[in-house]
């Protein structure tokens, strides 16, 4: 009777969050919100570099960092209510160096490269992953992991020869750049980690990294002459100051969903949809803005794509497998005590059965 009324009651109150939806739903419609979100961040990306002379690609990376800044600002104090900081400032430049190199190079290769290229090449931290493993941990890697390395590089290779051969805006310095900004992407999750365990939480570091990073930028474009011209082009060009507003604001919000994503279904789900989010990237550079075709594109991304996921399936199936190992060992040491004390109980109503039996003849 009591489950019946509950029932009734939830039926009364409806739809009020995603969390009242059936798993496969708010897979679904989370799913769409980071195709949607990302999508529409990649597509005003590239659709900002078309407009004629917009050669302010570093300033892409300052109008995300704007936006991440004040959007984490107003979640943390608003949302969530966190007022005071707890790591120390001193634990911040490094990852606002990697942050800073990371957004300001990925966006400066526009200038030099296509967006299809850098697209392929940002997604590419798993080999400066290893490679830093390699050299300073000496850490061996499976050979599944060395076969996904492999295929990335020469999907690459296939991507960066195409892109050679059929754009004629095409420079090696772009390749540079997009290389620089990975390296600075591999280093910045390891600092982050070391923040987080001073009890710092997420947005926290988000913030403050995000802060400081913006600071930095505003000084260098400012002086460099990026932001002013950038401020100048959106005064005479009104379609440009849309897409820049728009722009801001709109990656926050698909990373928020993204992470989401993670945290409700697992790190499959999320690897899974990164690599289709980034293949429909692809899709949309090529149909939305029509450029010189060839299969090296297709195949090369094919590579990419393939050995990421694949390498990243892999190191999740591994962790569960390690994770299980630890569980399965904890359970045989608690058996192993339990079987402990249940001989030492044995024993000692052993001995005391025989101090009975002992007296008993005695007397």
């Amino acid at each position: 009777m009591t489950t019946e009324i509950a029932k009734v009651n939830q039926k009364q109150k409806g739809f009020r969050s995603i969390d009242d939806l059936a798993p496969a739903v708010q897979f679904a419609l989370l799913g769409s919100g980071v195709f949607f979100f990302f999508g529409i961040h990649n597509v005003l990306q590239e659709a900002m570099m078309k407009i004629p002379g917009f050669n302010f690609g570093v300033m892409l990376g300052y109008m995300e960092v704007i936006g991440v800044t004040v959007c984490s600002y107003f979640e943390r104090s608003c949302i969530v209510k966190e007022t005071k900081r707890v790591a120390p400032l001193s634990a911040y430049p490094l990852l606002t160096f990697c942050l800073l190199a990371s957004s300001a190079f990925s966006n400066m290769s526009l200038n030099y490269i296509n967006f299809p290229t850098k697209v392929v090449f940002r997604s590419c931290k798993l080999i400066p992953t290893m490679m830093v493993a390699s050299v300073l941990n000496k850490k061996v890697f499976s050979s599944v992991e060395y076969s996904c390395a492999m295929a990335v590089c020469v999907g690459l290779v296939f991507f960066a020869a195409a892109d050679w051969k059929l754009t004629p805006t095409f420079h090696p310095f772009g390749l540079v750049l997009v290389i620089l900004s990975i390296c600075a992407d591999a280093i910045l999750p390891n600092g982050q980690e070391r923040v987080f365990s001073l009890g710092a939480s997420r947005l926290e570091v988000t913030f403050y990294t995000n802060l400081f990073t913006l600071i930095c930028m505003t000084v260098t474009t400012y002086l460099s002459g990026d932001l002013v011209g950038i401020v100048l082009h959106a005064a005479r060009d009104h379609q440009l100051a849309i897409y820049m507003g728009v722009y801001t604001f709109i990656a926050y919000i698909a990373i928020s969903i993204h992470m989401t994503v993670v945290k409700r279904f697992g790190g499959v789900a999320a690897v899974v949809l990164a690599t289709a989010r980034k293949g429909m990237t692809l899709v949309l550079s090529f149909l939305l803005f029509p450029k010189a075709f060839s299969w090296y594109y297709v195949s090369g991304a094919f590579l990419v794509l393939g050995g990421i996921l694949l390498s990243s399936l892999y190191k999740i199936n591994q962790k569960k497998k390690k994770d299980l190992m630890d569980k399965n060992s904890e359970i045989d040491e608690e058996i192993a005590e339990t079987e402990k004390l249940l001989n030492e109980d044995e024993k000692e109503s052993v001995a005391t059965e025989g101090s009975r039996e002992e007296s008993c003849k005695r007397s």
